[in-house]
């Protein structure tokens, strides 16, 4: 069993990460976040997009512009980062038989893999970006742009 987000939500949540912890520092410019969570550039300003479209991104144009976060991190999910760039989480083709699930009834794990998916979506649900942000490990303090230090020191 599989479980891994595509490019873009990768991007995506590293990006909300980027926000999070530099959140009360004013606006972000995308180029500060793709340097600080080394995401590419280029694709940064349409996962952005998706994310200001989904409601968890404020953006402001011009040379002073950038993004910061449209709410609170904690009142923002995993799940709701992870949707807004790669649409609805739920599993729409039989594990099983490969066609759309319940079109000719349901396979004997339907029961199984569907709590399995709600149990998931679930703990992604009450995943915050204030978590994800805490408890992280070291990147960039994405306010100057500079390396934080591990544990370690390294």
């Amino acid at each position: 069993m599989r479980l891994e987000l595509t490019k873009r939500g990768d991007y995506a949540v590293r990006a909300m990460v980027a926000l999070t912890r530099g959140a009360g520092n004013g606006l972000l410019s995308a180029r500060r976040i793709a340097d600080a969570m080394d995401i590419p550039v280029r694709f940064l300003p349409q996962v952005l997009a998706d994310l200001q479209r989904a409601g968890l991104v404020e953006a402001a144009a011009g040379r002073a512009g950038g993004y910061r976060l449209a709410r609170e991190p904690e009142a923002l999910s995993l799940l709701e980062v992870i949707e807004a760039v790669e649409g609805d989480t739920r599993r729409v083709s039989c594990v099983l038989r490969g066609g759309p699930c319940g079109k000719d009834g349901f396979c004997d794990v339907h029961h199984v893999f569907f709590e399995g998916q709600e149990a998931l979506r679930g703990t992604f649900a009450r995943a915050s970006m204030a978590d994800l942000a805490r408890h992280g490990p070291p990147t960039a303090d994405v306010s100057s742009g500079t390396p934080i230090a591990d544990a370690t020191g390294g």
